[in-house]
């Protein structure tokens, strides 16, 4: 009985040895197959269905990627305190020093430069990036309540409170965003992009309110005293934060078209047919 078995599967190997048949190199290699053809069919199947197809998959990567420069920029421009530049005029003070100031969401600063240091031919102070004195001090509203004082004027503590609170929402939408875009990619379904998409446009219309809100209270600040004329302009810091709000508007818009189950090129411009 043994022998009979033996001949048998000699046999057996014999055939499958022969010229024209495919064999497996061995276990591995046929399970990493199998799973390789799961994985395909999977695919195939999720691209008719709620799926992801691998062509989408790189095009929310790519999104995903605009998304997370965005997010950059805002952690940028929010832990920055470049947002408004204060200047008053060079002949306001001594002839030797004078004083600027800057300040954000957070922090302010002013810095004692020299005259010297300066063109003849500038009226007003600065610019920042000249040597000096520099004194950088947090907000204290936001702990005890006080307020603080530059160049014998109170910022508008109420409207930077509310600035500051709209860059923090927007901050969490776009973080929130991210991770049901993460969650979309790993599991493979269209659910997760509706939500990342919402989560982005809203966080994008809100930096841009952050920043009308925290001009308005820059404007405020400069009528609470006439005594000692200022010159403003926003800083770099308010230009981190607008890109921020623009790129990830675009995200989202871009999230809601991977959405449709069309594409929105082939619907407004539809291909002619040809006449054969």
């Amino acid at each position: 009985m043994w022998s009979t078995f033996i001949v048998q599967d000699e046999e057996v190997r014999t055939v499958n040895a022969s010229p024209g048949v495919h064999q497996p190199s061995g276990g591995l290699e046929g399970f990493l197959g199998s799973r390789s053809g799961h994985k395909r069919r999977h695919r195939t199947h999720s691209s008719s269905g709620d799926g992801i197809s691998e062509s989408q998959e790189g095009k929310i990567k790519l999104t995903l990627f605009m998304a997370v420069i965005g997010i950059m920029l805002t952690v940028l421009g929010m832990g920055t305190e470049f947002w408004v530049e204060l200047k008053p005029s060079k002949s306001f003070y001594n002839n030797q020093t004078c004083l600027v100031a800057h300040y954000g969401l957070w922090k302010c600063c002013t810095k004692m430069i020299w005259v010297s240091d300066m063109d003849p031919k500038q009226e007003i102070c600065g610019p920042l990036h000249l040597q000096g004195e520099s004194n950088c001090t947090f907000f204290k509203f936001y702990t005890t309540g006080e307020n603080i004082v530059l160049f014998q004027k109170t910022p508008e503590k109420d409207l930077t409170v509310v600035s500051a609170m709209f860059a923090i929402i927007s901050l969490f939408l776009m973080l929130m965003g991210s991770i049901c875009i993460i969650m979309a990619i790993s599991k493979g379904v269209q659910f997760f992009l509706k939500p990342a998409a919402v989560c982005f446009i809203l966080s994008g219309v809100l930096i841009f309110l952050c920043l009308i809100v925290f001009h308005q209270s820059v404007l405020s600040f400069l009528t609470s005293d006439q005594s000692i004329p200022l010159h403003h302009e926003l800083s770099w810091s308010v230009t981190c934060v607008g890109c921020a709000g623009a790129l990830v508007i675009v995200a989202g818009a871009l999230f809601l078209i991977l959405v449709l189950p069309y594409s929105p090129w082939e619907k407004c411009l539809p291909k002619k047919k040809s006449d054969i």
